[in-house]
């Protein structure tokens, strides 16, 4: 069976998507391959289906118990010979799934980084011919990964011990040139296509809220939104406070963070997979490889620690193509909150001093760089591909800077004077942080200002006229373009060569400066009738098989299913996410109800 016939049988797509088809190209051919694809591109498309042409059983390497879970399922509702070995299996589950890798019953077989240096696994894989080694969220090899896991380390070591060396093939969403780098060197890969697809997401709004109540914003968001949502909080605690709210609100919500046993974990994160629940509330210990495809909503009560991160777990949102909102809820308390959680994260760590000075320096520049992004007034979808290094249209209209009316404002000598400052303030001998700049500027009579004497500063009082927040806006916007720097360690404001040539030239500096606010508007899916009628069988079949509903179908299958109309199995076979094994299995009850559909909106169609 050939490739295109193979994701037409058992994954009902009749074409590959950007940069599938070159990787799976790449893998059949016997070279090991990198692909940077964003969270619902399809990454595991691509190592799926060499899998089922390739003799012998793929080996999958994945992070999470309930990533191959999820994987596993739909696999299985696909036809596909597969299975997982974790902590969670019992014994004798560990055992049958032993049997039917060695009597060579199954394709796939995913299991943890953790589990390959077991002596169990070692001496089935003597016994198992394995064609392909694919390891997903591969970014956490990497140091310089915003989730390393000293585990993956240990990849490159089982792959060579096998019988007869595989293809390697590593995926991940979000990876820097650096990461992108380590990847290769760690895992060693040899000579491999490295294709990056584009971090874009057009199916994807963001927003950057600011509140003085983050409790009653997210109540606001979560009550004009349909579907299920995640929120995501920094730390265990605000997780349990916000669900708490929630609950008191009348919002179905659960919480999950690495706090709870691991059968707590299950239960709430069952309960958000099988549709029991609306709402997630979690730390980031919840979502990496979740394969919920109708997440229509992501909210960030708390700004992430770098732009990594955010992107990520963002991206868990419209995993199905379907429209989805992104909204981080931000104030300065989170830069503190972050910074905090910086310091203490290297505390444990396995590294020489300089080596924890060198991470930690380099987290609190990511962090710099999330901050940009919650204050900057560029089109946000643009700031994030600029940041992974993408280039793409000045305003993509499908994000709250872009919706919002802004008028371009000339801030040339509101910059000259706050480099200025900057500048009489290092003549003296001193380093300070954006907020006491603005002070000195505003004239503020603060104890600091006052106990280092910046009150005699020439630049001390000369932007009393202006209103604090514009100031704090302006210095802002000047770090964003690359005027001002701000140490990584200490917080403190220094010129660039860019101030330099700035201060030297007669150029002029814009701004977009917001002129009133316009509030966004969202339109929610149209959920019609026929829309209604399908989910309501997806979900009863996905109770009787004790499934995910979206393993059945994912959503934007339902909504291709409502637009193509299909009478006939043939042309149920035409829509989007149907193979022949579940057009096999369900077809009838969906062709049924699309049917009487018809019939009693135009009864001529009989």
């Amino acid at each position: 069976m050939e490739k295109n016939e193979v994701l037409r049988k058992y994954f009902g797509h009749t074409a590959y998507r950007g940069g599938q088809e070159a990787l799976v190209d790449s893998i059949l051919s016997g070279r090991d391959c990198l692909g940077v694809m964003p969270t619902g591109a399809g990454k595991s498309i691509c190592f799926q289906v060499p899998a089922l042409m390739l003799n012998g059983t793929t080996i999958v390497i994945s992070p999470l118990i309930s990533l191959m879970r999820d994987q596993v399922n739909a696999l299985c509702e696909n036809g596909i010979s597969a299975a997982c070995i974790n902590s969670s299996a019992s014994e004798s589950e560990s055992r049958e799934t032993f049997l039917r890798a060695v009597s060579g019953e199954l394709k796939i077989l995913y299991v943890a980084p953790e589990r390959l240096e077991t002596e169990g696994f070692k001496r089935l894989c003597e016994r198992l011919e394995v064609p392909l080694v694919a390891v997903d969220e591969a970014h956490c090899v990497s140091h310089w990964g915003q989730d390393f896991r000293p585990s993956y380390l240990k990849i490159s070591g089982f792959v060579k011990s096998l019988r007869n060396r595989p293809v390697i093939a590593a995926f991940t969403a979000t990876a820097t040139d650096i990461v992108k780098n380590d990847i290769i060197e760690i895992l060693g890969l040899r000579e491999p296509l490295s294709l990056t697809t584009g971090f874009d997401r057009p199916n994807l709004y963001f927003e950057v809220r600011r509140s003085d109540s983050k409790d009653r914003e997210l109540l606001k968001i979560l009550k004009d939104s349909t579907g299920s949502a995640i929120v995501y909080c920094a730390t265990r605690k605000n997780v349990e406070s916000v669900c708490e709210m929630l609950k008191k609100n009348g919002i179905n919500a659960a919480m999950y963070h690495a706090g709870f046993n691991a059968e707590t974990r299950k239960t709430a994160q069952d309960d958000f997979l099988y549709d029991r629940v609306d709402v997630m509330v979690a730390t980031n210990a919840f979502g990496m490889g979740i394969d919920k495809s109708n997440v229509s909503l992501v909210v960030h009560y708390n700004m992430p620690k770098d732009v990594e991160s955010y992107y990520q777990e963002a991206g868990r949102a419209g995993r199905d193509g379907s429209a989805a909102r992104c909204v981080l809820l931000f104030n300065y308390g989170d830069v503190e909150l972050a910074k905090y959680m910086i310091d203490v994260s290297h505390e444990d760590a396995n590294l020489s001093f300089d080596e924890q000075k060198m991470l930690k320096e380099r987290d609190m520049k990511r962090l710099r760089k999330m901050v940009n992004y919650c204050d900057t007034t560029r089109c946000l979808r643009e700031f994030i591909l600029d940041y992974f290094g993408e280039k793409s249209k000045k305003h993509c209209e499908n994000c709250s800077n872009c919706e919002k009316d802004f008028k371009i404002a000339d801030v040339t000598v509101e910059a000259q004077k706050i480099l200025s400052c900057i500048f009489r303030v290092k003549q003296r001998g001193k380093r300070v942080g954006k907020t006491i700049i603005s002070q000195i500027l505003s004239g503020s009579r603060d104890k600091r200002v006052l106990e280092y004497g910046f009150d005699t500063l020439s630049t001390y009082g000369i932007m009393s006229d202006v209103p604090r927040k514009k100031i704090t806006d302006i210095i802002n916007f000047l770090e964003g373009e690359g005027y001002i720097g701000i140490d990584a360690e200490f917080s403190v404001c220094e010129l660039t060569p860019k101030a330099d040539e700035f201060i030297k030239s007669k150029k002029s500096i814009v701004m977009r400066v917001e002129s009133e606010r316009i509030p966004v508007k969202i339109s929610p899916d149209a959920e019609n009738e026929l829309f209604q009628s399908l989910r309501k069988i997806r979900r009863n079949l996905a109770s009787v098989l004790g499934v995910p509903p979206y393993v059945v179908f994912s959503d934007a299958t339902l909504r291709d299913m409502t637009a193509k109309l299909p009478r006939t199995h043939n042309e149920l076979l035409e829509v989007s996410g149907v193979g022949e094994m579940k057009a096999e299995k369900y077809g009838k009850k969906f062709l049924s109800a699309i049917n009487d559909y018809i019939s009693a909106q135009h009864p001529s169609a009989e």
